[in-house]
């Protein structure tokens, strides 16, 4: 019976894997192929031949300085966004469950608006807001004339922060709807026991809650990990001297403005392989540890 249920399970979702594979796979495949050659605008444009290089352009990749600073700002970047949207979503999410609901309709409707307000759009109106001469922000501050993405450390935060506020409303809605689906019942025993609302919330609710935590803390991982439009519209596409720089945004410099298609293709491997290590490494310990579905 069981068997039979695995193949019925598969046959419905292999539809859908096929369409996975047709709007994924060949585009990796594609993009595979590229970093192996030498492809730039004189091959583009049927100028020259394409030349096969073999591991070429990931022995130039790696070879270099430059690849493993963006990489450790990458890494650095992602991780204060990942930590910043899970705090502040998790927060907000507890804080939902405690107000009256027209005040949880207040929010909702609130962190939708971010959600939905696209990522140029958003991050033009962080710049507006943080203006150096113009902005509320340094009216209010009373630092008139501080340009906030002059510095490297003060630009990467004012990003992370566009990238928390776009961001916190997943995590705040998926684990609101986490909080409301635990059983009252087991919260009401657990009080009756003597445990202290301290004690609920990281003996009782955070264990039954950490499926969820896991979704939206890879989901989080990917989608910060690869961050373009907020670096490269509010950095001016990496900051002086590209000391804002980030994998995806160097990789569009290698890829287009310098027509290094094959090392930008080549970094945008690596990318997909570091993200696909990381994700099943997470996985892997959270199975180990009993902790994961």
């Amino acid at each position: 019976m069981r068997a039979g249920q695995g193949r019925a399970a598969y046959a419905y979702l292999a539809p859908a894997l096929l369409v996975l594979i047709g709007l994924l796979g060949y585009p990796v495949y594609q993009l595979v192929l590229i970093s192996l050659h030498d492809y730039g605008q004189e091959q583009v444009s049927g100028g020259a031949p394409v030349e096969f290089l073999g591991l070429g352009n990931y022995r130039a990749l790696l070879g270099g300085e430059q690849f493993w600073t963006v990489l450790t700002q990458t890494v650095g970047f992602a991780a204060v966004c990942v930590g910043g949207t899970l705090l502040v979503g998790a927060a907000l999410a507890v804080l939902a469950t405690r107000v009256r609901p027209w005040a949880r309709t207040v929010l909702f409707l609130a962190a939708l608006g971010a959600w939905a307000t696209p990522a140029v759009a958003g991050s033009t109106i962080w710049l507006f807001l943080f203006d150096a001469n113009l902005g509320f922000v340094n009216e209010v501050l009373g630092t008139t004339g501080f340009s906030w993405t002059y510095g490297r450390w003060t630009a990467f935060g004012l990003v992370a922060a566009q990238v928390i506020w776009c961001s916190f409303p997943f995590v705040m809605i998926t684990l609101y709807a986490g909080i409301r689906a635990i059983p009252a019942e087991v919260l009401e025993a657990a009080a009756l026991d003597g445990a202290s609302t301290r004690r609920i919330a990281l003996s009782v609710m955070l264990p039954l809650l950490r499926p969820i935590l896991l979704v939206v803390t890879i989901q989080s991982i990917i989608w910060d990990f690869k961050v373009f439009t907020q670096i490269y519209i509010m950095t001016g596409g990496g900051g002086i001297a590209g000391r804002n720089l980030v994998l995806n945004v160097y990789a569009y410099q290698q890829a287009f403005a310098a027509s290094e298609y094959g090392l930008g293709a080549a970094i945008g491997v690596v990318m997909t392989a570091l993200l696909l290590l990381f994700t099943l490494g997470y996985l892997r310990a959270l199975r180990r540890s009993g902790e994961a579905l």
